[in-house]
């Protein structure tokens, strides 16, 4: 079966803290699926990896700097939406310098895996919690 939806491959980060709790940011209510919770990323630029797509989306997103040595990919999700078909590696960061600030987002919360579910999320993000769930 064939589509004509264009895949767009997102890439997402589970900062996880020494507590143990990962990382959730809200969708700004004017952007598409506004006030939801979500795992910090973003799209690919032309010509840039995953990971260099990860550690620049962090940058600008939550002010954090980390490398590539200390992102691990821990699994993806794969969603049709009604206009795209998402592709979205999930990573898993334990390593990070900087404190994380909200800067395109209107809230952050470190959140225990298990307390991820009652949190609003977009339908591709909420299949990642179970494998969070598992590792932590």
């Amino acid at each position: 079966m064939s589509t004509d939806k264009p895949l767009l491959v997102v890439v997402a980060c589970a900062l996880i803290d020494a507590d143990r709790r990962v990382l959730i940011a809200q969708r700004p209510e004017d952007k598409n699926m506004g006030g939801l919770w979500e795992f910090p990323g973003g799209k690919l630029e032309k010509d840039e990896s995953p990971e260099e797509a990860l550690i620049r989306e962090l940058r600008e997103e939550l002010a954090v700097e980390t490398q590539e040595a200390c992102l691990a990919p821990l699994t993806f999700a794969s969603f049709s939406y009604e206009s795209f078909h998402l592709l979205m590696p999930l990573y898993v960061c334990r390593k990070w310098q900087g404190t994380p600030q909200a800067l395109e987002h209107q809230a952050l919360k470190w959140v225990r895996p298990q307390k991820l579910r009652d949190y609003d999320m977009p339908p591709a993000d909420e299949p990642l919690i179970a494998h969070l769930c598992d590792l932590l």
